[in-house]
C-alpha cells in the first residue's frame, strides 16, 4: 500500500510505517485540491496537518483512500461528513501536543505582561530603553479561558501555578481545575478577565465568534491570546481595538488564512503592530510534540490496516478489537440498520464458523463489526458478506 505524508510530519511516522510495510512518500508541504486530486489516486493512507483541506471533491478523486491521519489536534480542514460517507477512517492526534501549546501560550502572557516584543525590537535597532512603563508581574491578575478542554484545563493548572487566578467559560459543562472559577457567559468573563485567550475548537459555528463586540467587552488595557483557530477571530477588529489602546498586546499563533508552504509570503493586519506576538502556528511544533504526534498517528493507521481497529477515529465507530492471535478476522462497515450483524452471524454460521470474538459499534447513519473465528473464512463466504445492499467495505485478516 502507498502512503503519502504531506506537510513535513515527523520522520517517526515514515520509520513507523514503513516497518510495517508500506511505501512511503513524504513531502514537505501542503497541497491544493488539484494537486491532492491528481496525486491521490493510488494512495491507500494519507498523512496531513492543518494546512491541507480534504474535500468532497478530493475524496471522490481519492478512489483508493483507506484511512486520513491528521498528524495534529484539528480535524476541520477534513470534511468528516463526507468522509464517514465514503467509509475512509480519520484519525488524530488529540492529545499530543498539548503541552507545547500550553507552553507557548504561558509565554506569550509573560512576554506580553512584560512587553517584551518592544524591548526586543528597540535593542535590536539600537535604543536603550530601560523603563518600567507598562510592564507588569503576571501574578494576581485574572486570566480567562475561552474552551476548557484538554489544553485549556492543563492552561488552567499551570497559570494557577504561576499565581494568576483563572477563570473559564466553555458552551459544554466541565469539571473545573484547582481554583478556576466557571462563568455563567462569555460576557461575565470579558468583564473581569486581564488576560483572555481562546482554545475552541474549529466546528463551523465557532467561525468568526470573535470580533469588534466582544473585543469592546474585554477590560481596557487587557490582552488577547489566539492559539486555537484563525477563522475564529476578526483580526481587523483586533487591530483596531490594539491601535485605540484598549487593548494593550496580543498573541496569535493561528490565522484566517495561512501560506501553504514554508517560506511562503505572510500577510496580516496585525504585522507591525507594538506589543504584537504573531508567530507561524508553531503551537504544537516543539520536536517532543511532532515525534509523539508521529507515532501516534502512524500507530492509529498501522494498527487500522493491520487489526481492523478504529480506536479514536473521529468519523466511523470505535471499535478496538484485540490483536489477532489465531484464526481468521472479518472487519465489516456497513449500515446501519437492523438485521446485519444476524446476516453475518447466519453466514458464517453456515459455514461451520465458530466465532470466538465480535466486537460492535455504531455512530450514526454507519455499524461497524468486527468478527474473529477459529477457522479459514471461504471466499465464497467474503463474496456472500460483500455482495451485501449494506456494505461499505469489506476486510479480512488472518493470524
Amino acid at each position: 500500500m502507498k502512503v503519502l505524508l504531506l506537510e513535513n510530519i515527523h520522520p517517526v511516522a515514515v520509520e513507523t510505517l514503513e516497518k510495517a510495510g508500506y511505501e512511503v512518500e513524504l513531502r514537505s508541504s501542503s497541497m491544493s485540491e488539484d494537486d491532492l486530486v491528481a496525486a491521490l489516486p493510488g494512495v491507500g493512507m494519507l498523512g496531513i496537518r492543518s494546512n491541507t483541506h480534504i474535500t468532497p471533491r478530493v475524496l471522490d478523486a481519492a478512489t483508493d483512500l483507506e484511512a486520513i491521519g491528521c498528524f495534529c489536534i484539528g480535524t476541520n480542514q477534513v470534511d468528516l461528513v463526507y468522509a464517514q460517507q465514503k467509509g475512509v477512517a480519520v484519525f488524530n492526534a488529540p492529545y499530543s501536543n498539548t503541552r507545547s501549546v500550553v507552553e507557548l501560550v504561558i509565554a506569550e502572557i509573560i512576554s506580553l505582561a512584560r512587553r517584551l516584543p518592544e524591548k526586543t525590537e528597540k535593542m535590536h535597532a539600537g535604543v536603550w530603553d530601560k523603563s518600567a512603563k507598562g510592564s507588569h508581574e503576571v501574578r494576581g491578575r485574572t486570566l480567562g479561558i475561552v474552551g476548557y478542554g484538554n489544553i485549556g484545563t492543563q492552561l488552567s493548572n499551570l497559570a494557577e501555578a504561576l499565581g494568576l487566578n483563572v477563570i473559564f467559560y466553555d458552551v459544554a459543562d466541565k469539571l473545573r481545575h484547582g481554583n478556576a472559577r466557571r462563568m455563567p457567559s462569555l460576557d461575565a468573563l470579558l468583564a473581569e478577565a486581564d488576560v483572555v485567550s481562546l482554545h475552541v475548537d474549529g466546528r463551523p459555528g465557532n467561525a468568526g465568534i470573535f470580533g469588534d463586540e466582544q473585543f469592546k467587552k474585554m477590560k481596557p488595557r487587557s490582552l488577547f491570546i489566539n492559539a486555537a483557530r484563525g477563522m475564529v477571530v476578526d483580526t481587523e477588529a483586533l487591530r483596531e481595538h490594539i491601535l485605540s489602546g484598549h487593548i494593550a498586546g496580543a498573541a496569535l499563533d493561528v490565522f484566517p488564512i495561512e501560506p501553504k508552504a514554508q517560506g511562503d509570503p505572510f500577510e496580516s493586519p496585525l504585522r507591525g503592530l507594538d506589543n504584537v506576538i504573531l508567530t507561524p502556528h508553531v503551537g504544537g511544533s516543539t520536536q517532543e510534540a511532532q515525534e509523539e504526534i508521529g507515532y501516534f498517528v502512524a500507530g492509529k493507521l498501522r494498527a487500522f490496516q493491520q487489526e481492523g481497529s478504529t480506536a479514536l477515529s473521529v468519523d466511523l465507530p470505535a471499535v478496538q478489537p484485540p490483536p489477532l492471535t489465531s484464526g481468521s478476522r472479518v472487519a465489516y462497515l456497513h449500515v446501519n440498520v437492523p438485521g446485519v450483524l444476524a446476516e453475518v452471524n447466519n453466514v458464517l454460521a453456515a459455514e461451520g464458523a465458530n466465532v470466538t470474538g465480535q466486537y460492535l459499534a455504531t455512530q450514526g447513519e454507519k455499524g461497524y463489526v468486527v468478527t474473529d473465528v477459529a477457522e479459514p473464512i471461504s471466499e465464497a463466504a467474503l463474496a456472500k458478506l460483500q455482495a451485501s445492499p449494506h456494505t461499505i467495505w469489506l476486510r479480512s485478516y488472518t493470524a
